[in-house]
């Protein structure tokens, strides 16, 4: 789901003080290393395929023993309603920075991700484009992920965030349709015991085995979408909608079939030898990244998945 502004605060308030109740119940050895070894960052892994220890956005997701661990967390996704991917408590120590980052994944791209504070201070601020705001403990925020983003914690103790990704529900497409409607509208207050007894629903299928013709022309679109003005484009776009379109006649005669990997690979080939070839590695999208970058993320990585390309 686009939210079309950095930052979105959903119209729900959880109880600040339940929250951090479960963080505090957490075992030390709960907390493992920020998958890309940010200093100060570490996590505790809530929903993971198969619910083991493992940093991965692909696979059956389940919860792990941590999520089992957090009743109240688990009401407040059963509140928000999923169906959850990879999701995380994610800790920042005092004095300490995420590092000025875009997120350029196949599963960014794909997912809405969501931050409730559940431990945090006022001197810990989270900056997306050209946006700067503080997310109070028990508030619940989407941000776009697309454009550079960091977070700094000033304050003299850890931060710590609830982060869940989801594809998205049609209840919660409803909080974002209200929220874009109403920034001042006063958010549900939900306490505890108040989703008790629901359901949580987790993703069991997130990466394409091979990637359909449709799917790859939403990505190519999204990208037009963002695309800087440049003499390259009409050109870098005719080279990227043949590939689609050669693409779609490779589905509609094998679709998934393994016997058909090599084909697919070598349409992936000469659309990367196409591109570079009309100098296509110059062209950017408006958050800055090249479009060559962003493509191959989306696309190339991901229209025939490996598996080094589906881990954090």
């Amino acid at each position: 789901m686009q939210i079309d502004r950095p930052f979105l605060k959903l119209p729900l308030q959880f109880c600040a003080e339940s929250l951090a109740a479960e963080v505090e119940a957490l075992p030390d050895s709960a907390w493992v290393a920020h998958p890309s070894n940010y200093e100060a960052n570490d996590a505790v892994l809530l929903v993971t395929p198969g619910g083991e220890i493992v940093n991965s956005f692909a696979g059956a997701m389940a919860p792990t023993v941590h999520l089992q661990q957090c009743p109240y967390i688990m009401e407040v996704m059963a509140e928000l309603g999923g169906p959850w991917g990879r999701s995380r408590m994610m800790g920042l120590e005092a004095g300490a920075r995420v590092p000025m980052h875009i997120d350029v994944n196949y599963h960014w791209r794909t997912h809405t991700r969501i931050h409730i504070p559940l431990v945090t201070s006022p001197a810990v601020r989270f900056t997306c484009g050209d946006e700067t705001v503080h997310m109070a403990a028990g508030e619940c925020w989407t941000f776009d992920s697309f454009l550079p983003h960091t977070v700094a914690n000033d304050g003299a103790t850890k931060r710590v965030h609830l982060v869940l990704d989801t594809v998205g529900s049609g209840p919660l497409w409803d909080l974002v349709e209200q929220a874009k409607a109403a920034r001042d509208v006063p958010p549900k207050q939900h306490k505890p015991g108040d989703s008790a007894g629901r359901e949580l629903r987790f993703e069991q299928h997130n990466v394409p085995k091979i990637m359909s013709p449709w799917e790859m022309r939403c990505h190519i679109d999204y990208v037009r979408q963002q695309i800087e003005p440049s003499s390259m484009v009409d050109r870098v776009f005719a080279e990227l909608d043949r590939f689609a379109t050669a693409w779609a006649g490779a589905w509609a005669q094998f679709e998934t079939s393994p016997d058909s990997i090599p084909a697919y690979k070598q349409l992936i080939v000469e659309a990367q030898q196409g591109l570079k070839r009309i100098g296509g590695g110059q062209v950017r999208i408006s958050n800055g990244l090249p479009l060559y970058g962003v493509i191959t993320a989306l696309i190339f990585r991901m229209a025939v998945p490996e598996p080094r390309h589906l881990a954090a």
